[in-house]
């Protein structure tokens, strides 16, 4: 799961037969995800390779945010799964 402390609520009006379609993700907690990446991935503009791309990166920082052991581990004051998501924010494609 990405880090909620940067995650910032947006609410979105859809037809019901969307909404019902969602709704069905819900109950797999599978739905914020698809739609937060679906919203990136438009605004990340229309080429496709940089949107897969970023794509990755995000689901990259996603998996070191699940290794809770990496938060155990620092150096200089900073913890292991906060400088390996730096480095890997930095490949982000712009």
């Amino acid at each position: 799961m990405e880090d909620k402390r940067k995650l910032i609520p947006y609410s979105v009006y859809l037809p019901k037969e969307y909404h019902d379609r969602i709704s069905l993700l819900a109950k797999e907690r599978k739905a914020s995800k698809l739609i937060r990446d679906a919203i990136m991935i438009m605004l990340d503009g229309g080429d496709d390779y940089k949107s897969g791309y970023n794509q990755g990166i995000r689901d990259a920082i996603e998996l070191v945010n699940k290794m809770t052991e990496l938060s155990n581990f620092s150096y200089k004051g900073t913890t292991m799964d906060e400088l390996v998501i730096g480095q890997i924010e930095q490949l982000e494609m712009k």
